[in-house]
């Protein structure tokens, strides 16, 4: 009790009880200056910088960091963005902290976090970083371990693999450095727990993993986020009304050649214009990798436009057939037009059944190219759930995926 109160008196006499905000931005800062040892309070000679980082001989400081990830909300594929909510555990040992022990069990104490020297963190992948605890509080034990935790809700970018939009499952990365020190001076071991109690997501979380990443200049961790699209609703708002007009315009087909089935043909193809062009925003872009539904509706929009143009122009040759046929007189059957010999004209020359021809020549072209569509469309679901199964598509890796950061290593 006496060592604690001596070193709060301390404390006081520092001036140690203002603190500054944790946060700015991504990293957060503390005032550099000197305060006393724990280890000998009564020796002036002795006074170590607690804000520097605790030396551990020629080998690195260990700070252990348990990733406690609560919530995962607000995935924006458009954006490619994911927030997230996690508490950061980290302890690590400073022997210059430790009480000097009389026999009696040392009790732990709280100090405010700016009094100690903790790692800095930077989340690379951040677009913003919300510290909740401005001020928190570190946890010293008698034997000099430090407990400290920190609570944050971010926005990161995800590049988000969306080649099998809506069924899709993407990593999302969220990396730490500590860029006030250098790998000989800091190591992080790291360990992950999963949290997240709520399950109603459109995207849930399948993985949660963490790795140290190679050949960086500055310490540093990387927490990956596995996660998975549940696709329901993409499947209602996207496939069923682009399966329902490609029926639709199958059943078109079986009608008559007449101005009624251009109306319902010509109806189909505009609300699939209107349908289409909403749904290229809806739908993500990328440089690489696009989803496979971008050209799968692509396809779609040209099958129904090859349907309707077969239905007008036959529509239309068949129309300008029969008016020509109306308009144009009986032609004479003089016989002496014709050779001496040669039997004379046949009965199925005659104007009515050369309309019956046109007709059936139209009739039967129509039915063949209803045989043909019909077989189009069917090849290009097939090949469709054929790439949707076992195609892939890896995207290209960023230019600067493989270079280390941390700038260069300090002497």
């Amino acid at each position: 009790l006496k060592m604690v109160l001596r070193l709060l008196l301390h404390l006081t006499f520092l001036g140690l009880g203002t603190t500054q905000p944790l946060a700015q931005q991504q990293g957060f800062n503390a005032p550099a200056f000197d305060w006393p040892s724990f280890s000998n309070l009564n020796s002036p000679q002795e006074v170590p910088d607690p804000i520097q980082i605790p030396n551990n001989g020629s080998k690195p400081l260990v700070v252990d960091v348990q990733v406690f990830v609560s919530n995962v909300f607000n995935v924006d594929i458009l954006r490619y963005t994911v927030s997230s909510t996690l508490l950061l555990r980290l302890s690590w040992l400073n022997t210059r902290l430790a009480l000097n022990s009389t026999g009696h069990q040392q009790n732990p104490i709280m100090l405010p976090w700016d009094v100690l020297w903790m790692p800095r963190l930077t989340v690379r992948e951040a677009l913003w970083v919300n510290w909740q605890d401005k001020n928190p509080q570190a946890r010293v034990d008698g034997d000099g371990h430090i407990e400290f935790y920190l609570a944050l809700t971010t926005e990161t970018n995800c590049d988000f693999e969306l080649f099998h939009f809506p069924r899709d499952q993407s990593d999302c990365h969220l990396t730490f450095f500590a860029f006030s020190n250098t790998v000989r001076e800091l190591e992080f071991q790291v360990h992950a727990v999963n949290e997240i109690v709520s399950v109603k997501r459109e995207f849930v979380v399948q993985d949660l993993k963490t790795e140290i990443p190679s050949q960086h200049l500055v310490p540093c961790f990387q927490v990956t986020l596995r996660l998975q699209n549940t696709a329901l609703k993409a499947i209602l708002t996207l496939l069923v009304p682009g399966e329902a007009l490609l029926l639709a315009d199958l059943c078109g087909g079986l009608l008559p050649l007449h101005t009624e089935r251009i109306a319902y043909k010509v109806t189909l193809l505009l609300s699939y214009l209107v349908f289409h062009s909403s749904l290229i925003q809806a739908l993500p872009s990328s440089s690489s990798c696009n989803p496979l539904l971008v050209y799968y509706f692509t396809i779609l929009l040209l099958l129904l436009f090859v349907s309707t143009t077969e239905t007008v122009l036959l529509t239309g040759l068949l129309a300008r057939g029969k008016l020509r046929a109306e308009d144009s007189p009986i032609p004479a059957l003089n016989g002496e037009q014709h050779n001496r010999g040669k039997p004379g004209p046949n009965p199925e020359e005659a104007p009515g059944a050369r309309k019956g021809s046109r007709r059936s020549w139209a009739e039967a072209a129509d039915h063949i190219f209803f045989h043909v569509y019909v077989v189009g469309v069917a090849c290009s679901q097939i090949i469709f759930i054929v790439l949707w199964i076992w195609a892939t598509c890896k995207s290209e890796p960023a230019p600067g995926a493989a270079a280390p950061h941390g700038g260069q290593h300090r002497l």
